[in-house]
């Protein structure tokens, strides 16, 4: 509390010394970057109390600045599963020979942050790296019967030293994934996973920590670590050598996979406890002449604490500060509020927006977009800023630039700051940060950012190292651009513009691609996941899930006859699969099921 009113006390002192109107000051605008990038703030991460301060805060500015609360309230409020936590019941016991032993818990073995939570035993199953890889004509599950045992394998993945090698040699293919192989396990029929340490190979041999892997927020199975001694064990019993198999596995590529003795046999209980919380979009209306608006938006949350996100492994547990990401940009849209309150009425109102989520998957604009607070329809334009702080030599990237009709038209006639250097050749408004929401309600959509560098998801991210003179400079170009869409701008016609196939930054990495995504199929994910399944954002014209009669608002719960539960699922599937393969799908479309056959083609 104490740290609460010293935040909102620097709040009201800021509203004191309030820079002139009509006037984008940089200065302002760095002062907003440190209080939301503060050690007190502890990195903001989704659902702590940390990011509710920094939402009363931009709230407070929002009410200065003269923007209208909707409905009465600063917040949209939804629910999110934040994190998971270990509860105090995990186990895993060994039976060999009708000999028991327990293993000690984090020091012998840990489930992983995406495990379900589940007490299972029975039998158990050596299938190596765990890996089904059509496209190296190598699969661990090949003629082995894995359907309700309980799997173990290696981590990483085959020839992982050698750079000839068809896995990639040192540059780890997705199959290296943990959440790839308990996927895969669980898609093969196995009922809890075990992976081993990583004693084998050339990392340290220590165990993970229970927050640090990304993945899906339940993987469907339990999913264990534990250390590479109880695999030997295990193998010992079997008659086989795990260090031999790790070698020969190597030498030519071909699984050793095994189901061990009956007389093996393990129980586990995976206690992971999922936290659900209540966040908030900060929302905040200057009103115009008529019912259309722009959104100028920017996410507010960071990493917190680290966790699974970050990129300084070793530093997880200090506060990750995300100075450019965003508190750079969450300041741009402050101070854009208060710089357009300033002008002359618009004829279209502007709706100013920080979401909550957007570093554990577009949650908050995704949420928006889905249950508006404005019609969506009456949304001309979106402004997206993500790290927008660290302009170096003038060069900023705007995408987006091809989905308003006369967006070229507009861009080419406001000044250009001084020095800068705008890459515009992003034009389909897809990517990894918030506009892309409201690409698929296909709003018309312009994304401004200056960038990644070294301390991107680190604690080194800090307000010391904010340009704050160039980002003001590049506020006032967004400015110029928001206040011709809001006042005499023609209303931008939406254009569907194809996303490259194989880019990650338009959700189509995760229904496949070349270099081990797998075919083309031509969904784009909504990453609020559904309860069960995978709903689609859009869907891409001319691509085979467009051909097959597939919609925008369908939710795939089958692929192939397997059922899919998250969208890992089906990245997965759609990885084992080839071009001009024809698979089923099922999805759920208006309360019901539609099947559809999709033939598979080759990324472009």
């Amino acid at each position: 509390m104490k740290q609460l009113i010293l935040l909102l006390a620097g709040a009201a002192l800021w509203m004191a010394e309030m820079p002139t109107p009509g006037k984008i000051d940089a200065d302002h605008y760095l002062n907003y970057v440190k209080v939301l990038a503060s050690e007190k703030m502890r990195g903001r991460g989704t659902g702590s109390k940390e990011l509710e301060t920094a939402a009363e805060m931009i709230a407070k500015e929002f009410k200065a600045a003269g923007l209208q609360p909707i409905g009465g309230s600063y917040f949209q409020r939804f629910p999110v599963t934040t994190q998971a936590r270990l509860g105090g019941s995990n186990k895993l016991a060994l039976q060999i020979d009708g000999k028991k032993e327990t293993l000690e818990f984090e020091k012998e073995f840990i489930p992983l942050n995406f495990s379900s939570a589940g007490e299972v035993s029975g039998e158990v199953v050596f299938v190596g790296y765990g890996i089904t890889a059509p496209e190296y004509n190598y699969d661990d599950y090949a003629g082995i019967d894995v359907k309700d045992k309980i799997v173990v394998f290696f981590r990483r993945e085959p020839q992982e030293t050698d750079d000839k090698s068809p896995f990639a040699g040192r540059v780890y293919t997705r199959h290296a994934q943990f959440d790839s192989k308990a996927t895969n396990a669980k898609l093969h029929g196995a009922k809890a996973a075990i992976i081993l340490s990583d004693v084998l190979s050339s990392g340290s041999g220590d165990m993970e920590k229970f927050a640090r892997n990304a993945g899906p927020a339940n993987v469907g199975i339990p999913f264990v670590m534990v250390k590479a001694e109880t695999g030997e064990k295990l193998l010992e019993k079997a008659g086989k050598n795990l260090r031999d198999i790790y070698r020969d596995i190597d030498k030519d590529l071909k699984p050793r996979s095994a189901a061990l003795p009956p007389s093996i046999h393990i129980a586990l209980k995976a206690d992971v406890r999922r936290v659900v919380k209540t966040v908030r979009n900060v929302v905040g209306y200057l009103p115009g002449e008529t019912d259309e608006h722009v959104v100028v938006g920017a996410h507010y949350d960071h990493l917190g604490m680290g966790e699974q996100f970050s990129m300084a492994p070793s530093m997880i547990g200090k506060p990750h500060l995300g100075a450019d990401d965003n508190a750079s940009g969450s300041a741009g849209v402050i101070e854009l509020a208060r710089w357009m309150s300033a002008q002359p009425k618009p004829k279209r109102g502007v709706l100013f927006m920080t979401f909550a989520g957007e570093e554990l998957g577009l949650l908050g604009s995704s949420y928006y977009v889905n249950h508006p607070i404005l019609p969506i329809d009456k949304a001309i334009a979106m402004i997206n800023m993500d790290m927008i702080g660290r302009i170096k030599d003038g060069r900023v990237f705007v995408g987006g630039t091809g989905t308003g009709a006369n967006f070229a038209d507009l861009l080419k006639q406001l000044p250009q700051p001084a020095g800068f250097q705008f890459d515009l050749s992003e034009t389909a408004g897809y990517g990894s940060s918030d506009h892309t929401s409201f690409t698929t309600k296909q709003v018309p959509v312009l994304f401004f950012f200056s960038g990644l560098h070294g301390d991107y998801h680190k604690p080194s991210d800090t307000w010391e190292k904010i340009n704050s003179k160039s980002a003001a400079q590049l506020l006032g170009y967004i400015g110029g651009a928001m206040q011709h869409l809001a006042t005499d701008l023609p209303r931008p016609q939406y254009v569907r513009v194809l996303p490259p196939q194989s880019s990650h930054a338009t959700g189509t990495s995760s229904s496949g691609g070349s270099g081990g995504y797998g075919p083309a199929f031509g969904s784009i994910p909504d990453f609020a996941e559904p309860p069960t399944g995978v709903r689609f954002a859009d869907v891409r014209e001319g691509t085979p899930a467009a051909k097959a009669g597939l919609k925008a608002g369908d939710i795939m719960v089958s692929f192939d006859g397997k059922k899919v539960q998250n969208l890992m699922d089906f990245t997965v599937l759609l990885r084992q699969k080839k071009p001009g393969d024809e698979v089923e799908v099922k999805v759920l479309r208006g309360g019901q099921t539609i099947t559809a056959q999709v033939l598979l083609t080759a990324r472009k």
